[in-house]
């Protein structure tokens, strides 16, 4: 008898720290369980900040499945399924799907399950949340300067879990921690929840033993998929994803953690003059001998979040940008192009563009 590919997908809103957790709970695992692998899924390009992360950060079998979500590549998702277990002989593949995505209880569990029954082994259906983001539908009903729409995106993401993982937990105090578990408990009284900081890889046992000894309950969930509500929220998306090489002109050697971070940080200028928002930025950016620096923005809000910094000065630097943003695509594309021009010239460097694409959610051709 064939043995069953086991698989599981992680959800969850944007910068909720969704590879993060797959790193963790693949390193636990592997230390643990057996061998796991990751399917990095992303929205468009091949040149993903998440693929080049994981890659450099672990030692994980890491695999991108890239063009567009895996809800509508099933059989490219089946493909690389059999192939990390039939080849790479992975115990359990995890995966995410982009941004904000919803739907894929439906379009990727209930697919495979009826599709191809019998051949996978469904785990729990996780979705990572975040203290910030939840604050959306806290009691407060904060506005944290993202559309209203995006208060349907989150609560639909609940809706669909086996589980839910409330990340960051190194961010808050023992009364935060639980004033955030009593929400989602009582918002969802039949799902399990957890506290764990993927960062700090704290509680990550707990996390990973429910997903190795439980299977999906394979929920029916009718989240309004496609509906009113899910269309408003999509358009207020757009991707963005460009990899670039930035040199001196001089072979003078520069600060490429501030070249990052004024890059960034003209970025957040550009978006709060025209009153939009960006809820994931991710840039990675590689200098010599495989240095690298890898930083985050979860909004104009807030401050750049930095899992390494490039650690000497270097003459160049190759970068690779990912944002998801609630702004319209071609200003989002204005935005970027103004912003690094703009610090290009600030430290004199020469700046190739190899690769560049912006589209919103909604536009024509995407759906």
């Amino acid at each position: 008898i064939m043995e069953k590919k086991r698989f599981m997908v992680v959800s969850g809103f944007l910068g909720a720290g969704k590879t993060t957790s797959m790193i963790a709970f693949s390193e636990y695992i592997d230390q643990n369980y057996g061998k796991a692998a990751i399917l990095t899924n992303d929205l468009g390009a091949k040149n993903l900040v998440d693929l080049e992360y994981t890659s450099s950060s672990s030692n994980c079998c890491v695999t991108p499945i890239t063009g567009d979500c895996i809800c509508y590549q099933t059989e490219n998702l089946v493909d690389k399924l059999r192939r990390l277990g039939d080849i790479e002989h992975a115990d359990i593949v995890m995966s995410d799907i982009p941004g904000c995505g919803i739907g894929a209880l439906d379009h990727v569990y209930h697919k495979l399950n009826n599709e191809y029954t019998g051949e996978f082994d469904l785990a729990p259906f996780v979705v990572i949340t975040d203290p910030e983001r939840l604050r959306m539908i806290m009691p407060e009903q904060a506005d944290i300067n993202l559309p209203e729409e995006m208060r349907f995106l989150l609560n639909s993401q609940l809706k669909e879990a086996d589980a839910i993982v409330l990340n960051k937990v190194d961010l808050l105090s023992e009364n935060e921690i639980q004033k955030y578990l009593d929400m989602l408990k009582s918002t969802c009284p039949e799902t399990p929840v957890f506290a764990i900081s993927a960062k700090e890889k704290t509680n990550i046992k707990e996390v990973v033993d429910f997903i190795m000894t439980n299977r999906s309950k394979l929920k029916v969930v009718d989240i309004g998929y496609g509906g009113p509500e899910f269309v408003a929220a999509e358009s207020k998306l757009s991707w963005y994803n460009r990899n670039f090489f930035v040199k001196t002109q001089d072979e003078a050697t520069f600060n490429g953690n501030e070249f990052v971070r004024d890059y960034t940080e003209k970025i957040r200028e550009k978006l709060i003059a025209n009153k939009r928002n960006v809820p994931h930025l991710k840039v990675f950016a590689t200098a010599k001998d495989g240095d690298y620096n890898k930083s985050s923005l979860i909004g104009v809000d807030y401050e750049i979040l930095y899992d390494r910094k490039i650690k000497e000065d270097f003459n160049k630097l190759k970068v690779i940008v990912n944002a998801r943003a609630a702004c319209e695509s071609k200003l989002l594309d204005q935005i970027m192009n103004e912003a690094l021009e703009e610090v290009s010239n600030k430290y004199n460097l020469d700046c190739q563009v190899y690769f560049t694409e912006c589209f919103g959610m909604m536009d024509e051709g995407r759906q």
